[in-house]
């Protein structure tokens, strides 16, 4: 009799350690689930430090747009020092600065290039224009010295004729008339009179007035 008390007792005993044993293990698989079910390291990572990270970022850049700081020079400062920033990401915020300081080198020659053509293009119309009052001034004297040259042609076909009409007349007549003109007038009629038509000339003239006239000729 005591002894199957004692078997009940020590199966009811091993009963219980199974059971204490099995809870156990389920309140490790609850921790482990627990624990798989909290943030993993990637999710630590984004919280912890990408997120900061941007945030400042995004004050530094509102900060410098509004002070006028160049951006790709404090980005380069910055990198150097976060001390655990890898070495392609300081290459690439250096090529960035660098690509950026560029921009601005080729922006700054473009409008210098667009100033030079401006005054270039300035310069172009300033001459078209002097050119073309040239070209106006020209055409006005090209025109004058036409006019004098018809002009000269009309004087010259109507001494032409004048001179016509004294060697026509008689040296009694024409004697007379060439007194009575200026000295200018009648002198270029007598220059260009015939030799014989000129002495047929002086011979109606008076000594005085004969001698004169040969001696203005002889000057001439």
């Amino acid at each position: 009799m005591n002894f199957q008390r004692l078997h009940i007792t020590r199966r009811k005993s091993g009963d219980f350690v199974a059971k204490k044993n099995t809870e156990n293990v389920n309140n490790l698989d609850e921790q482990l689930e627990l624990e798989n079910k909290s943030p993993g390291f990637i999710k630590k990572f984004v919280y912890l430090f990408l997120i900061p990270l941007m945030f400042t970022v995004a004050i530094i850049l509102i900060v410098t747009t509004f002070t006028g700081t160049n951006v790709f020079k404090l980005a380069g400062n910055v990198t150097e020092k976060i001390p655990f920033m890898n070495k392609e990401e300081a290459e690439s915020v250096e090529n960035s600065s660098l690509s950026g300081e560029k921009v601005v080198s080729l922006q700054a020659e473009i409008q210098e290039k667009e100033v030079q053509i401006t005054q270039l293009q300035t310069q172009i119309e300033s001459a078209v224009v002097e050119k073309d009052e040239l070209l106006a001034e020209q055409e006005r004297l090209q025109f004058e010295i036409e006019k004098l040259k018809r002009n000269q042609e009309e004087t010259q076909k109507e001494f032409t004729e004048i001179l016509s009409t004294f060697e026509k007349m008689s040296a009694k007549t024409a004697a007379p008339i060439l007194v009575q003109m200026s000295d200018t007038e009648s002198l270029r009629i007598m220059s260009n009179m015939k030799p014989d038509t000129l002495s047929a000339i002086f011979t109606k003239m008076s000594p005085a007035d004969a001698a004169r006239y040969t001696e203005l000729l002889s000057q001439q």
